[in-house]
């Protein structure tokens, strides 16, 4: 199984974690070819909003001491219906973004693993938080931007006083996919255009093992399983670390709860087995948790090509920290501003089906997939539910004519599902 490069333990020197930053970057997504995919934007409501063929170019230099970062846009395209016509296509590439070094890569982005992650940062003039997260599989990544605008409490003016929360407004998802460069004086020809991953490509050309398949069904139940595999994770303190998992418990498997670990979660599921998650509210003093979990590949079928592969589940999580108040050193109690977002935490995990769960019945699964964690608290308290009986009916007449006592409370059985598991707090 691919760990994602190199082997993280204790802190490192700043030049021996740029050196390793700078590895990871070149090894999975500074590629010589450049990453189409659908840009697809999605408001709060989850509604979409706006749609473009676009490409991410990462190219390094022959040296690999420098990448230069671009975006193309397909512009303009014609199709032909007949086999032996040719597509015509216009691609316009973009101003320079940016050029990445080993010294100046770790400014905005942090990597673990085959993971990526760009941001916090704030947009210039409108204040929106930008956060980027990004899986890579074989030929294929996995591309969310989430970006929180500032709001204000109902009943006070926006821009009378500092921002009191940063509110999700909209999120872009992209599925990309490795295809060759677009030289500059191409950008008008004639031919077959290799642009985002198509149902009709995956159907001509099935991916081979190890490579993602973006346009397949993947029910819910196949997302709880036993997981095994690495995790990478990274803190401001703590730096890079490596960790084996032989098995990914209830607690941590938020990658099975679409519905978020609180209330306070906003999330997404998207066909070919994508989950994105992000706080819906920013506000100061409390990290937000933005997440993206990915099941690029299915188990192989017996007797076919893919006979033998194992499911494969990729996860990144970040933290992201932001509306910091900065104190003025003259008075204790007056704000001069908000230090700039940061990432608070990183983690990413390149992860295996190694087997089904033991004694986990549908109801359970349904449980989990709606967000809470299934304990056997809430086994007990199943059993635990009596009823009330004629004694002159009979036996069969019981049956349909059973009345459950009360159920608890809705604090109640919030109080309990937090006691057996703190991630079903809704409330922060």
């Amino acid at each position: 199984m691919n760990d994602g490069g190199g082997s993280p333990d204790a802190p490192r020197s700043p030049q021996e974690d740029a050196a390793l930053q700078w590895d990871l970057f070149t090894k999975h997504h500074a590629k010589d070819g450049e990453w189409w995919g659908t840009w697809t934007t999605y408001d709060y409501m989850g509604d979409v909003k706006d749609s473009t063929i676009a490409a991410v170019s990462l190219q390094p230099d022959a040296e690999l001491t420098s990448v230069t970062h671009t975006h193309k846009i397909l512009t303009a395209s014609t199709s032909s219906d007949c086999e032996t016509c040719f597509d015509s296509s216009q691609v316009t590439t973009l101003p320079t973004i940016a050029t990445y070094t080993p010294e100046t890569l770790g400014k905005r982005h942090r990597l673990g693993a085959v993971g990526m992650v760009v941001g916090p940062s704030l947009l210039p003039k409108s204040g929106i938080m930008s956060t980027e997260l990004t899986l890579k599989h074989g030929d294929g990544r996995v591309r969310v931007t989430f970006q929180h605008a500032p709001v204000w409490e109902r009943g006070i003016e926006p821009g009378s006083c500092p921002p009191q929360g940063l509110k999700l407004f909209r999120a872009m998802v992209s599925k990309e996919k490795l295809r060759p460069t677009t030289s500059e004086e191409d950008s008008s020809r004639e031919g077959k255009f290799q642009g985002p991953p198509t149902v009709d490509e995956e159907k001509t050309n099935p991916p081979t093992p190890g490579n993602p398949k973006f346009f397949r069904p993947v029910p819910p139940f196949k997302w709880h399983a036993k997981w095994a595999g690495t995790s990478w994770t990274w803190g401001p303190t703590t730096g890079d670390r490596g960790w084996a998992i032989q098995e990914v418990d209830d607690a941590d498997a938020w990658h099975g709860r679409p519905m978020g670990d609180s209330g306070q979660q906003w999330s997404m599921r998207f066909p070919g087995g994508v989950m994105i998650q992000c706080p819906k509210l920013v506000v100061g003093g409390i990290a937000g948790l933005c997440r993206i979990a990915w099941m690029p590949e299915d188990e192989g079928e017996v007797g076919t090509i893919e006979d033998g592969n194992r499911a494969k589940l990729l996860r990144l999580e970040a933290s992201v920290l932001a509306l910091e108040p900065i104190i003025s050193d003259e008075d204790e109690n007056m704000m001069v501003g908000f230090y700039p977002p940061s990432l608070g935490s990183l983690r990413c995990d390149v992860l295996e089906k190694v087997g089904e769960l033991e004694g986990a019945s549908l109801e359970e699964r349904e449980r989990a997939a709606e967000g809470f964690v299934w304990s056997s608290a809430d086994e007990e308290g199943a059993k635990a539910l009596t009823y009330e009986d004629s004694g002159t009916e009979s036996a069969s007449a019981q049956a349909k004519t059973r009345v459950a006592k009360k159920p608890p409370s809705d604090d109640e059985e919030l109080t309990k599902k937090i006691a057996a598991d703190p991630r079903n707090a809704l409330d922060f």
